[in-house]
């Protein structure tokens, strides 16, 4: 135990010079290759996937591969899954939860909103923090831990027009998406509902059938999974450049 807090006092203050430093930057990094990004392997009780994380979202990035490093996720369960929609995971009290126990709220910390519309947005298989609404959370900051992985199929022309509505909602109308998005959205899917309001920080770069897996499982009324859907371990398979 004495251990397991030294680890997590560790982590808080090196995240936290990973945030002055960030803060200090004016401007999001220019779009990279993939073979700069760092990648994690999430190992899981249905299989694995791999989430390559972006650059252009610097605190989400450190902060995600800190968690990955020192086994915060080890035990976490994927705790809330919507079929054509969401794989939802990162709640450290989730580790514990009894049967039917409803789990969700819990995060180390909070992160500084990094939304990078429109070049990273939520098409399938893209990857974003989830956070709390706007009512108590006007900043938009991301949960410090809990992300939620986009594996909604291809969407129709009234799909994408009630997206853009939600957009309008949340962005005073200011938003809009571009056609070569909308476009993506209809060949290939995501939820382009929550786009310009969410950080999107990683995509799922192999597994994504292991992801699909995961989302045709039975759930409860709250969206949990009825048979534990655990992380047993995370390796961080490569570092960005």
């Amino acid at each position: 135990m004495k251990n397991r807090l030294l680890l997590y006092a560790f982590a808080f203050m090196t995240l936290t010079q990973v945030l002055w430093m960030a803060s200090c930057t004016s401007t999001p990094q220019q779009a990279e290759e993939a073979d700069n990004r760092a990648v994690i392997r999430f190992e899981t009780t249905m299989g694995n996937f791999e989430m390559a994380l972006f650059n252009e979202t610097p605190i989400h990035r450190d902060a995600y591969l800190l968690l990955a490093r020192i086994g915060y996720y080890d035990s976490i369960l994927i705790h809330r899954v919507i079929d054509n929609f969401v794989v939802q995971a990162g709640d450290p009290n989730s580790k514990n939860a009894l049967p039917g126990e409803l789990v969700g709220d819990g995060e180390p910390f909070k992160l500084p909103s990094e939304i990078r519309f429109p070049k990273l947005y939520h098409k399938r298989g893209m990857v974003n923090a989830a956070r709390e609404g706007d009512e108590t959370n006007p900043d938009r900051l991301s949960s410090g831990s809990q992300f939620a992985i986009m594996t909604c199929g291809p969407l129709n022309e009234g799909q994408i027009k009630r997206g853009q509505e939600r957009i309008w909602a949340g962005t005073d109308s200011a938003v809009n998406l571009p056609k070569e998005i909308i476009d993506t959205y209809m060949e290939e899917g995501g939820s382009p509902h929550l786009d310009a309001q969410y950080t999107v920080f990683a995509e799922i770069v192999k597994g994504m059938d292991v992801v699909d897996k995961i989302q045709k499982v039975e759930t409860d009324p709250n969206d949990r999974p009825v048979e534990d859907v655990r992380i047993l371990r995370t390796v961080v398979v490569k570092d960005y450049k």
